[in-house]
């Protein structure tokens, strides 16, 4: 609080009024220093969010200095007006504000702002001053090394070279420092090819335009050529082999060519390879990333005849996507011996993960190898995962949960109660600023110690922060902090739902984990709302099936009737396929007319299902949501999962074919 310099006598204070409530504007109460009573401001919530607003729209004659000048808040406001002043300040009254508001976001939001701005101006040392080693942002990366290049020229030629190497228009604020680059030579003409061949790779036409006009007519051919394919891919065929100056395009124009031609049609292009391959005098490294794309179309698109060369490539592609690819063929014909060799061929980290250790296991098994089956489900089975939980169930032995407990006293949070952090988060979510309450809070998370981290993550937990105690345990990597990264936030609705839906309460939590991670307010870029991520038609569809009006896009972020809601369409797609929750969990995800074409595949397991979706999102989500299911009900059986299973015997042993379709 902040002492008035004025004084009153006891008598006089005793008829000071308090002038406002604690709703509305500043407030006048007393305190007694050195005995003398003594008047104090107290800022109020209302002053700051009308200060802040103020700010934003930069109208200071606005603001109340004196009726916000003790509010935590203070900072958000002096930082719109340092923003608004910048760059026509010394970086001294910027490192002035660093160091006053050091432990909040704000340090380096204004670092940044600061960096943009005399970057903009061209107050390269300015700029050089504030700066904290490279800034985040393409625009800001650019302004920070153009004013390197005087003083560390190598780094800042390397670090604008990586800037210049990409397909897609840079910033403006990258023109100064291109425009040195290519004036000293670093960025040359067969640096500009190579961004020419990304652009026209990623089909950025008027990019791979322009940059072909800044090329000399020593480079004609090989523009020609780059016209001749654009509008006939087979004409790479009767390309030259030798383009540019000293063969400079050539490796660039081919990968690029060849990329294109690839992904457009994969077949023909395996052909034309073919062909091509033996003429071309490309460096090992050029030829490895053309066959990687190749090899990897190749098997996604499952194109006849071109299996025998992916195998003969592949140990030199140093692919991880292409082994894995691989290994899933061999799963999808039950080519036990070939899922042993290509997983023996990953790199020691992928081969490591429980996922490939568990199909090891399951190879071995299925080729008579019972003591190595064993061996590798016991390495999978360590890890808390779908896969991790089906080797252990293969040798009939508990889930490793690796459950972490944290407990803390009342007086533990009474204390981080009292962190200024912890203070402005809870002042910003009373103004409305949900946004910069959780900027501020997992700032707090990232720059704490461990220790500090999990007592906010308690506190979080204390307040029912759902959703933000689920990202402060992902700032802090508390990957073992079961109870904070899985919270029985909404528990009675799910319950509630699940019991008259007829669904599994637990895969509706493990469902909602995953959709929205508990953020009610959650928006996906496909127009997906709420808890459980319902599109605004089916909330719509499934309105009209209960008989109730329909909620609009907003009325579906309503926490209890986005759980009706999902529920009542996830038992739906339960009832589609008898009951069983892997089918129901991809349907959620992937739309039940995709799934019904995959049962349509005719696998007889259920990891080998898993294993034959061929979208990784979905093959990812249905393994996180199983597993998130069983840590849910193994949580509300106090952190012990005996007893609980990852599929039922049914869903373990049932044909996934389309028999698994209910009849209509």
């Amino acid at each position: 609080m902040l002492v008035s310099p004025f004084r009153y006598t006891a008598r006089a204070l005793s008829k000071a009024v308090v002038c406002k409530t604690a709703l509305g504007k500043a407030v006048l109460s007393t305190v007694l220093l050195s005995g003398l009573p003594t008047l104090v401001w107290a800022a109020s919530d209302s002053d700051l969010r009308d200060a802040l607003a103020a700010a934003r729209e930069q109208q200071w004659h606005r603001i109340d200095e004196r009726a916000i000048e003790t509010h935590p808040l203070r900072g958000y406001v002096e930082y719109h007006r340092l923003r608004s002043q910048l760059p026509n300040v010394s970086p001294d009254r910027v490192h002035q504000f660093i160091d006053q508001y050091a432990d909040t976001p704000l340090a380096g939001w204004i670092r940044g702002q600061a960096i943009a701005n005399y970057g903009h101006a061209g107050r390269y040392s300015d700029l050089l001053s504030v700066a904290d080693g490279e800034p985040a942002g393409t625009a800001r990366q650019c302004y920070y090394y153009a004013a390197l290049l005087d003083s560390q020229p190598q780094q800042a030629s390397a670090a604008g070279l990586d800037l210049w190497r990409v397909g897609s228009s840079q910033p403006d604020a990258c023109n100064p420092l291109f425009e040195r680059l290519r004036a000293n030579g670093t960025i040359d003409a067969t640096a500009i090819w190579e961004r020419k061949m990304l652009a026209w790779q990623a089909g950025e036409t008027q990019l791979s335009s322009y940059l072909g006009g800044l090329l000399s007519g020593q480079w004609q051919t090989a523009l020609d050529t780059v016209d001749s394919v654009t509008s006939r891919s087979r004409a790479i065929t009767q390309a030259p082999s030798c383009l540019g100056p000293e063969c400079a395009a050539t490796a660039s124009f081919y990968q690029a060519a060849m990329q294109r031609f690839t992904r457009e049609d994969t077949p023909a292009a395996f052909a034309a390879w073919q062909e091509l391959a033996p003429r071309l005098n490309l460096l090992p490294s050029d030829r490895q990333v053309i066959e990687e794309e190749l090899a990897f179309y190749a098997l996604v698109r499952d194109v006849p005849g071109t299996l025998s060369w992916v195998d003969s490539v592949l140990p030199t592609l140093e692919s991880e996507r292409v082994l894995e690819l691989r290994v899933r063929q061999a799963l999808a014909s039950r080519d036990w011996n070939e899922v042993v060799h290509w997983i023996a061929e990953m790199p020691a980290g992928q081969q490591e993960s429980s996922r490939w250790q568990y199909w090891l296991g399951r190879a071995n098994a299925q080729l008579g190898n019972h003591a190595a089956a064993e061996a590798r489900y016991h390495q999978a089975a360590t890890d808390r995962s779908f896969y991790g939980f089906a080797a252990a169930e293969k040798l009939g032995q508990p889930y490793q949960l690796n459950l972490e407990r944290n407990h803390f006293d009342e007086a533990s949070r009474q204390r981080i109660a009292q962190l200024p952090a912890v203070q402005r988060t809870e002042a910003l979510l009373r103004i409305g600023e949900d946004g910069l309450a959780n900027s501020e809070w997992l700032h707090a998370v990232q720059s704490g110690s461990p220790q500090q981290a999990r007592e906010l993550a308690d506190y979080a937990a204390q307040q029912q922060w759902h959703a933000r105690l689920v990202q402060t345990t992902i700032a802090a990597e508390m990957w073992d902090a079961l109870d904070w990264r899985f919270p029985q936030a909404y528990y009675d609705s799910f319950m509630h739902w699940g019991r008259l839906t007829g669904v599994d309460p637990f895969l509706l939590m493990a469902i909602t984990r995953r959709e929205s991670a508990y953020n009610p307010n959650a928006l996906s870029p496909a127009g997906a709302r709420g808890l459980m991520q319902l599109m605004p038609g089916t909330a719509s569809q499934v309105s009209r099936e209960l008989g109730i009006n329909d909620p609009g896009p907003y009325g579906v972020l309503d926490p209890e009737l986005n759980i009706r809601l999902g529920s009542t369409y996830l038992r739906d797609k339960l009832q589609r396929y008898q009951g069983n929750r892997l089918a129901a969990a991809a349907a959620y995800n992937a739309g039940p007319g995709r799934v019904d074409q995959w049962l349509g595949n005719n696998v007889e397991a259920f990891d080998l299902f898993v294993e034959s979706i061929p979208f990784r999102e979905t093959r990812d989500y249905v393994q996180a949501v199983l597993s998130y299911r069983v840590i849910y009900e193994s949580l509300a059986n106090g952190g012990n999962s005996e007893g609980v299973s990852l599929l039922s015997d049914n869903e373990q042993q049932v044909r996934y074919d389309r028999a698994l379709l209910a009849r209509r």
